[in-house]
């Protein structure tokens, strides 16, 4: 593919993701907090620090992974940086593959390092890249840790993307063996079984972004590409995010949760962290407020998230994400037969 068509992909992939809706109906209204009437803390005494294995975040939200590789994505992946060096937010870019292909492209990436010369910053690739390319990956950014995104319904549905996975699992473990920070693997949006979660826990890897269905939607942004627009009926493919969490509740004391897909309230947020996320990722409410409202709103936002999630918390009783993981849950008839047919001990 020519450098231009890949700009050009990069571009339709945030105007059509800007376009999307989160789901009217979400798992995450399927699932409620039993409500105590008498808290005994007050929101003062809330922290939301989250101690992760390498690192710890002030606050467990981050803008997780959605761009770079063009002019106008590196003017989004500047103001997204702007965001998150004020607000004290974690940072992942998107797919670095452009700059790793094009060095002219690396700019559009780099841009969030000079900008947030402190922050906490992950750099991205696909499961297929070489390593010494992951590695470069690292370096361009100075990352912090390696998002390693996994895509298949996504490559599959995209008229240009991969037929090959079979050498994903054995690259992965390569990648985990020879990268020098942490490792993430991160879904896309189609969410994860507790089949490969243990498989990735199996070749070393110690953080996952299980990014449920819910949110962007790699299907139908894929679909639109394509000229017949004939592969709609995968929409609903995969697990929600809740769904997802739940899969992973036999890995989390060994392993670093991450959520992230369809994230649409401080409440949604707050019921990923009770479900053991020890932090919480969130793409297109993010890219909507910079784009539609700029930075000064977009930190309002995130002001106004954040307290809210204290809010939360407090309601529950809850003075810290250790706290939240023991609050009380109630599940639909609908998650409780996900729960009983994957036989999943909560």
């Amino acid at each position: 593919m020519s450098d231009f068509k890949r700009e050009q992909r990069k571009n339709d992939h945030v105007e059509i993701a800007m376009a999307q809706t989160d789901a009217k109906l979400s798992d995450f209204d399927e699932m409620r907090f039993v409500h105590h009437s008498i808290p005994d803390i007050d929101v003062k005494d809330v922290e939301l620090t989250s101690e992760l294995s390498d690192f710890t975040l002030d606050i467990p939200i981050y803008i997780n992974a959605m761009t770079g590789g063009s002019d106008w994505t590196k003017q989004i992946n500047e103001k997204l940086a702007v965001i998150a060096r004020e607000a004290g937010l974690a940072m992942a870019v998107g797919s670095t593959h452009a700059a790793l292909r094009n060095s002219k492209m690396a700019s559009s990436f780099s841009v969030v390092r000079e900008t947030n010369p402190e922050g906490i910053i992950f750099s991205n690739v696909g499961a297929d890249v070489p390593v010494d390319k992951a590695i470069e990956a690292v370096d361009l950014l100075n990352a912090q840790a390696l998002q390693v995104h996994v895509n298949s319904p996504q490559e599959l549905v995209m008229p240009e993307g991969n037929r090959t996975f079979s050498t994903w699992m054995d690259n992965l473990a390569r990648i985990v063996s020879r990268v020098d920070v942490p490792v993430i693997v991160k879904e896309v949006g189609f969410g994860m079984s507790k089949e490969t979660i243990r498989q990735l826990q199996k070749i070393g890897v110690r953080y996952v972004d299980v990014s449920g269905r819910g949110g962007t939607n790699f299907v139908d942004i894929e679909n639109e590409r394509r000229s017949l627009k004939d592969m709609n009926y995968l929409s609903n493919w995969g697990q929600t995010t809740v769904e997802s969490l739940l899969e992973s509740t036999s890995f989390q004391k060994d392993m670093n949760i991450l959520a992230s897909g369809g994230v649409r309230t401080p409440l949604d947020a707050v019921k990923c962290l009770a479900l053991g996320a020890n932090a919480v990722g969130m793409s297109r409410p993010f890219l909507n407020q910079i784009e539609n409202h700029g930075i000064t709103e977009t930190l309002e936002y995130v002001d106004q998230f954040v307290a809210q999630i204290k809010t939360i918390m407090t309601m529950l009783n809850a003075r810290t994400i250790e706290d939240l993981k023991q609050s009380q849950l109630v599940f639909s008839p609908k998650l409780e037969s996900w729960i009983n047919q994957r036989q999943l001990e909560l």
